[in-house]
């Protein structure tokens, strides 16, 4: 009896190393696995930081996406080099990282790194949909829009010039338009919309005009104050239909524009008052990365005007 009791004795020492030899194993394995995730959850953060700052200068400056890529990838812990980051049409760009992570329990198989990999590709879109505009409409035919008042084709960004608020057929309306009949009682908050943009996304269409909106009051002229020097979303807009309130503008894409001052004069220097029916916004329009929803088809573009979204495609 004595001699079973030894030789089970045994069996529990053999089991009990088994065992712990198993339980650290398995908690190797576990750190060595979860070193590895968060590598790659590293990697992949990486990834699409990259894309989605060098899809920002998409699609008219690929070297500059380039360069904006490589930055933040340096910035959010690198992995990525130029051969990494490539562009798949004008307006994606796709970008590669990869990581190495330290192993534990894979060293006592002679890998004492493993490769970890992450793919992002980001694009930059003309939006059907936009989050913030301002209610200040412009006409598609505005000489810098269409690209005449610079002798080219395509919109003139950074030139010098003047928005009218005083579109024919709508008489005081000053080029304000109502995002939200249905608000408000009817009333639109245009000092608000100026100020902080609307609050919501907006598709293209039509949009009713606010004849009854004054320029000078409402506390207007304060939230234009208060814009002074930056980026505004503006509807634009090629059909006007009716007039006076029942005035509606067909809104058919968006364009950025940089207010420098308001009032009646041309010059950015001595227009801070408005005057009578007429008066103007004084600026340039700008190209603009902007919050906004991609179109659902490719065929259903809306102009581009400058004004594009980015967004993760993969």
């Amino acid at each position: 009896m004595r001699r079973r009791f030894a030789s089970e004795s045994g069996q529990a020492l053999v089991m009990t190393v088994v065992f712990l030899v198993v339980l650290v194993g398995a908690t190797a394995i576990t750190i060595d696995f979860g070193a590895w995730y968060r590598q790659q959850r590293q990697a992949q953060a990486t990834a699409d930081a990259a894309a989605l700052a060098g899809a920002q200068a998409l699609p008219t400056d690929p070297s500059q996406a380039l360069t904006l890529a490589e930055q933040y990838a340096a910035a959010n812990g690198g992995g990525i080099a130029p051969s990494d980051i490539s562009f798949p049409s004008n307006n994606t760009i796709l970008v590669h990282a990869k990581r190495t992570s330290p192993s534990f329990f894979a060293r006592l198989f002679s890998f004492g790194t493993v490769t970890v990999h992450a793919t992002a590709a980001a694009r930059a879109s003309v939006p059907s949909e936009v989050y913030g505009a301002a209610p200040i409409v412009v006409n598609k035919e505005h000489p810098d829009l269409t690209g005449v008042a610079c002798g080219q084709t395509t919109p003139c960004f950074g030139n010098e010039t003047t928005v009218p608020l005083d579109p024919n057929g709508a008489p005081g309306a000053f080029g304000f338009t109502n995002l939200a009949p249905a608000t408000n009682n009817g009333v639109p908050p245009l000092a608000q919309w100026i100020q902080y943009g609307f609050n919501g996304y907006l598709p293209l269409g039509n949009y009713d005009s606010d004849p009854g909106a004054k320029f000078n009051s409402d506390g207007i002229p304060a939230a234009l104050t208060a814009r002074l020097g930056t980026e505004l979303l503006f509807p634009v807009y090629d059909l006007l239909q009716g007039g006076g309130s029942v005035a509606t503008y067909r809104v058919i894409g968006w364009v950025g524009f940089h207010l420098d001052c308001f009032g009646l004069a041309t010059s950015s220097t001595n227009c801070s008052q408005p005057h009578g029916t007429h008066a103007t916004l004084t600026g340039y329009f700008t190209r603009v990365i902007w919050d906004g929803l991609p179109s659902s088809s490719s065929q259903n573009q809306p102009p581009d005007f400058g004004v594009y979204s980015v967004s993760l495609v993969n």
